[in-house]
């Protein structure tokens, strides 16, 4: 997979190289000064090692400058998982797991804690200096692989036995783990068995793929294990255009993910405001589970209940603060489709039939600004908006009388 043999103990050090550099990107060596040159050329190798037949760069005068270059017409697998299969163990963290693998070797093999004990001696006697596993590291190891659901532990009296879990065949299921592993939230588990599964075709291409989620894979999956357990967290949250950080103490509640750009958002309390707020995923790190919020179940709800006036991922509390926008769109004779994708996109929006030519477009939301992207695709259809927000009405009136002007149209008074 890669010829650079150096493995990751410290991830959060590769992912801030990888969004810097690779994602965000186009920095040359001489721009980037938050680690020295040098530790800035051995990450890139490393990267690069990974990354290689998928690298471009530009030569300006500022020097070489690297970013990722990837066509989702070609490239079926996202290749950033890649960065995620490189983390290092320590010598007695891997040599603990294969023993304990290897004599649990089957689904028909139950013993106690005192006979894989017994059997780890048989393993490791014939060393000069063997390494050495107390009861209490073996114990908490195979605890752990119960959570994950990868042995089983079955009491027979006051004794604990322990087994391997049934293996399930997933052979003949690769293009549902392909798709899992390639539009699902934390998909590196199903690249992780598709590495396991023998060669086959790929069927499944994607026209947008979008891949840069991958580096946020481990705090997604904190986020996850966080909210079922319904406890708080502390996170430290970069800011993009400044080099300052900040920790936050939030009750995760939801992740949002947007099918137009693939970025993933955290929607959380937040304690000391009292207020609910959204976080871009690619912005936090470090994320530390802290204890049980017993009001878990009721923020939940109280957010459930503004989704309904959420566009995007702006939420507020107070309903009084809602915005009205409305617009009226013109489809011509033979143009359905447009009224088909008026439905489709609407959201928590309604569309109403005026006459054969006409429809509206009426939504209730907290930020009117989310929906200006999406109502900008509709200009030359427009020919009445309606928004409680003035400010931003008059905004996308400015726009689309600036965008007349750029193109020498007399726009007159279509909005």
């Amino acid at each position: 997979m890669s010829s650079y043999s150096e493995l990751v103990k410290n991830f959060e050090k590769v992912r801030t190289y990888m969004r810097d550099f690779y994602v965000y990107g186009l920095k040359s060596r001489s721009e980037y000064d938050k680690k020295s040159a040098r530790s800035y050329d051995d990450e890139r190798r490393r990267i690069e090692s990974w990354l290689g037949e998928h690298m471009g760069y530009t030569r300006t005068t500022d020097g070489k400058n690297m970013f990722i270059s990837i066509d989702s017409r070609i490239c079926a697998h996202n290749p950033l998982y890649r960065s995620l299969k490189a983390r290092s163990f320590t010598d007695k963290d891997i040599t603990l797991h294969f023993i304990l693998f290897d004599i649990l070797s089957s689904p028909d093999i139950s013993l106690t804690l005192s006979e894989i004990l017994c059997r780890m001696d048989d393993y490791l006697g014939c060393f000069e200096s063997p390494m050495m596993f107390d009861e209490s590291t073996v114990r908490k190891k195979l605890g752990e692989y119960i959570r994950e659901g990868i042995i089983v532990g079955t009491k027979q009296g006051r004794t604990m036995l322990y087994s391997r879990s049934e293996t399930v065949d997933i052979s003949c299921d690769t293009d549902a783990v392909h798709f899992f592993s390639e539009t699902a939230p934390c998909g590196v588990v199903g690249s992780f068995l598709l590495d396991k599964l023998p060669l086959h075709s790929d069927n499944i291409f994607f026209k947008h793929h979008y891949i840069t989620s991958a580096l946020d894979s481990d705090v997604l999956a904190s986020l996850f294990d966080a909210m079922h357990r319904k406890c708080e967290i502390a996170a430290v949250n970069t800011a993009r255009h400044t080099s300052g950080t900040k920790t936050l103490n939030l009750v995760p509640l939801r992740i949002f993910i947007s099918v137009q750009s693939g970025r993933q958002h955290l929607l959380a309390y937040q304690p000391h405001s009292k207020n609910f707020g959204s976080f871009r995923l690619d912005y936090l790190s470090d994320v530390k589970i802290g204890q049980c919020c017993a009001e878990f179940d009721h923020l939940r709800s109280q957010l459930d209940h503004c989704m309904q006036y959420m566009w995007g991922v702006n939420c507020r509390n107070n309903e009084s603060r809602l915005e009205h926008v409305e617009f009226t769109i013109r489809v011509e004779d033979g143009e359905e489709h447009i009224v088909h994708r008026l439905e489709r996109e609407k959201r928590i929006g309604t569309v109403e039939k005026i006459d054969d030519k006409h429809y509206r477009f009426l939504a209730d939301v907290y930020d009117t600004s989310e929906l200006i992207p999406w109502i900008r695709t509709f200009i030359c259809r427009i020919t009445k908006l309606d928004f409680s927000d003035r400010t931003t009405e008059n905004r996308l009136r400015r726009d689309i009388g600036e965008m007349y002007k750029m193109y020498g149209i007399d726009g007159g008074d279509t909005a």
